[in-house]
């Protein structure tokens, strides 16, 4: 992600943003004979017990698959949506939630039978009429309609479905899925999807993954989009606008597909003309390419004040620059596939599409990694790049701030420096290609360089991973 307006130093430094409102997640008690509606032990959390964003997603159950169908009218504003969500109980369960804030449920069917739900916060509870059971696969359908609306994160960043003057900019990092669909909505449960989405004629929607379809028919057109590969839910986007769309397929066979505003088109036209040369570069360094299609989505919507690394398609508020083409692109491998445990880790999605950028710089004729290391590393001991460690921002409002980002870099750079480029560009793959499709966490990313270098990297982690303030120069 880019950096929201507050924060920014320039546009290509790139940050990201996050949070959640909260509330301590319902106890498990060990499971009961009886099968009452609200046995204890049998009751799913209302959080999957995120230390940051206690209420983020939800317990005992592993979504697979969510099938959307969305009918959206820029005009007035109105979402209709219907939500097939398939997943399987880690639990028996009597009652579970799932996380949907603002909009009105019709309806929901639990194996298409009627079961009672309620709203409570931004939680939609669900009892079925029948129990499930430990290890049952399960659908949920869930029917809504209203008027979508961003939610405001810490950082007063607006996050989830946010209107713009043709349409809607879509994107969900950290709490904004919530806001257009009924979801599990922490990093810990990826699924795949599917998308039918319908607007105005003239209208183009564009989500994650290939494009299986399109159709008009009676001024409005249906778009069908499928992301194969397991994604998170704030990755998840339905960006409506007018664009200007281009598709292509690379030497490689990557299909990728580029919706740009027009009103950003020569701005943007040079950047994403670099696109295919970008994944190819970072496919040398990172590891293949972790999906089948790629692109970008370019808006303009001066609202929102950052990108966002969607799931194969990026999204852009206005025209790129290159260097936060580069970053985003490269949350493909780290914060996309390779995806978080928890947020306090997030540092393994910022630090390494930022280090990434320095990396390009590096090997495109530009000023090396050290050099920009060097010049960071100047910064006085007051500044806000060592206000506190990446390792451990204390909270969801500081964790798309500066040291999540730069000294998160820094940190990477750091290693290099100690294991040396060999060791280094090894870890940078072995990480993306032993967590691919799943979830890393600082303390396994710690053994990987340990392993891989033969060093002990302990003293060297918690000097600009954990401690406070700015580190000596050793």
């Amino acid at each position: 992600m880019t950096p929201r307006p507050q924060q920014a130093a320039r546009r290509s430094t790139v940050l990201r943003r996050e949070a959640v409102v909260a509330t301590v997640p319902v106890a498990v008690a060990a499971l009961l004979a009886a099968a009452g509606p609200a046995a204890a032990g049998t009751v799913g959390r209302a959080g999957a017990g995120d230390p940051y964003f206690p209420l983020a997603g939800n317990g005992g159950y592993d979504v697979r698959h969510y099938d959307l169908t969305l009918g959206y009218d820029p005009h007035s504003r109105h979402l209709d949506g219907k939500a097939v969500v398939t997943a399987r109980a880690t639990q028996r369960l009597t009652r579970f939630d799932l996380d949907l804030k603002g909009l009105k449920v019709t309806g929901v069917t639990v194996d298409h039978v009627k079961a009672a739900f309620r709203r409570d916060g931004q939680e939609l509870v669900v009892t079925p009429r029948h129990a499930l059971c430990e290890g049952q696969e399960f659908k949920v359908t869930v029917t809504y309609s209203g008027t979508p609306k961003p939610v405001t994160d810490p950082d007063g960043s607006l996050d989830g479905w946010i209107p713009t003057d043709d349409g809607a900019f879509v994107a969900g990092e950290p709490q904004g899925a919530m806001t257009w669909y009924p979801a599990n909505s922490h990093p810990t449960d990826k699924a795949s999807y599917d998308f039918t989405l319908t607007v105005p004629k003239g209208y183009t929607a564009v989500a994650n993954g290939l494009l299986r379809g399109q159709r008009t028919s009676h001024d409005r057109t249906t778009f069908r989009w499928r992301q194969s590969e397991a994604m998170a839910a704030y990755l998840a986007t339905a960006t409506v606008g007018k664009f200007k769309v281009e598709q292509y397929t690379t030497r490689d066979g990557l299909r990728v597909y580029n919706a740009v505003d027009p009103r950003e088109a020569t701005a943007a036209a040079p950047v994403l003309k670099k696109l295919p040369s970008v994944l190819a570069w970072e496919s040398e360094v990172f590891g293949p390419y972790p999906f089948r299609a790629a692109g970008a989505i370019v808006d303009r919507a001066p609202q929102v004040g950052y990108a966002l690394e969607t799931q194969t398609r990026p999204v852009y508020d206005s025209a790129p620059d290159l260097g936060t083409l580069v970053h985003e692109s490269a949350h493909q491998w780290f914060g996309d596939s390779v995806s978080l445990t928890r947020w306090q880790d997030i540092w393994l999605n910022e630090g390494f599409a930022t280090y990434a950028e320095w990396l390009y710089t590096e090997q495109h004729g530009g000023r090396s990694a050290q050099k920009t290391f060097d010049s960071l590393y100047a910064s006085p001991a007051d500044s806000d790049l060592w206000a506190f460690p990446p390792g451990d921002p204390g909270s969801g409002a500081h964790i798309f701030d500066t040291p999540v980002y730069a000294r998160g870099a820094m940190t990477l750079h750091k290693v290099r420096s100690a294991v040396g480029d060999r060791a280094f560009f090894r870890i940078l793959r072995n990480w993306a290609a032993g967590h691919r499709d799943g979830h890393g966490t600082t303390a396994q990313f710690v053994r990987l360089c340990e392993r891989e270098s033969g060093k002990d990297l302990g003293h060297l982690f918690h000097t600009w991973l954990e401690t406070a303030g700015k580190p000596s120069s050793s």
